[in-house]
């Protein structure tokens, strides 16, 4: 398979589990554009170490940061951009589906309840603490994202292939779901 693979959607929702499934299905290399995010941020003196980075005090500074100074996304995303063209990649990334053309765009929606749940079982908290952080990162992403680029995260879904409410499956049955549009879209 050559053609690249991108997973969006809200935080939490699953996008890097469908993701990781699809890349050993598919013998495709996995990439997530937090990651390299998180690299950037490593770069500029933050300790951006671990998965639940992003919703600590110091991931949540970061994100303010990248409000005040749209380069650190502008960065990342023509870095995606080249690394999906080439082909052979399964990427995470809210932005990648509304700047690229070709490839396969799923997007991966669910309630903020169903979010909030996985975050909370995820990173060990409470919520409480979890509905707020899921909210205000989408809402700052949302933002973030229309400044940047006049797309509205979350709400415009025309650039998508497939759309997969993850609410009220297993995450075994959203990877087949996946599975099954990549190999018709292939």
């Amino acid at each position: 398979m050559t053609k690249s693979i991108v997973i969006s959607g809200p935080p939490a929702v699953g996008k890097t589990t469908v993701a990781k499934g699809l890349a050993e299905e598919f013998q495709l290399q996995y990439l997530s554009g937090g990651d390299v995010l998180k690299k950037m941020a490593k770069e500029q003196g933050f300790d951006s170490e671990g998965d639940d980075w992003w919703d600590t005090d110091d991931g949540m500074k970061f994100l303010n940061q990248r409000e005040q100074n749209s380069e650190f996304d502008k960065t990342l995303d023509e870095k995606l951009i080249r690394l999906f063209n080439q082909g052979g990649m399964v990427i995470t990334s809210y932005t990648l589906p509304w700047l690229i053309n070709d490839g396969i765009k799923i997007w991966l929606d669910g309630s903020h309840e169903s979010s909030t749940e996985r975050m909370q079982s995820r990173d060990n908290m409470s919520p409480q603490e979890a509905y707020e952080i899921t909210k205000e990162r989408f809402n700052k992403n949302k933002a973030l994202y229309k400044k940047l680029y006049n797309f509205d995260f979350g709400d415009d879904k025309s650039v998508f292939d497939v759309i997969i409410n993850t609410d009220n499956l297993t995450a075994k049955q959203v990877i087949d779901i996946a599975k099954e549009t990549v190999r018709k879209l292939q």
